[in-house]
């Protein structure tokens, strides 16, 4: 059995919304000191709406294909519904994850998270 699902491989090779959104509403960043992933999320938010979500990710395979499949489940979302966002659905929305991997689908969930609590906290 491969260490990787098919969609996590894709995520890492072709990941979705990489950059930078340069007049982005909110921005949240998390890492974890562990395996020094560190993840950037930017968001841009347009009547409760998030229309364009980009991120950075310095990691692993797993990092970058949970962060890029984040940023796909919650763009065109309401901020309410990407507050629901879980690590369990970004892990099963790859096809899982191997389980010392999970984590990287937690920082994907934290910082989707810390970019909406940014935005809160700037309104």
């Amino acid at each position: 059995m491969a260490l990787y699902s098919d969609k996590v491989m894709d995520h890492f090779i072709n990941p979705r919304n990489v950059g930078v959104i340069e007049d982005a509403d909110a921005v949240g960043e998390v890492g974890n000191a562990k395996c020094g992933d560190i993840m950037r999320m930017y968001l841009k938010i347009d009547d409760d709406i998030i229309t364009d979500v980009k991120f950075e990710t310095f990691g692993c395979a797993s990092a970058i294909a949970s962060s890029s499949m984040a940023t796909e489940l919650i763009k065109g979302k309401p901020v309410s519904e990407a507050r629901k966002l879980t690590n369990q659905a970004v892990a099963e929305a790859l096809d899982g994850l191997p389980d010392y991997k999970m984590h990287c689908s937690v920082l994907a969930q934290e910082a989707i998270e810390s970019a909406l609590e940014n935005y809160e906290n700037k309104s």
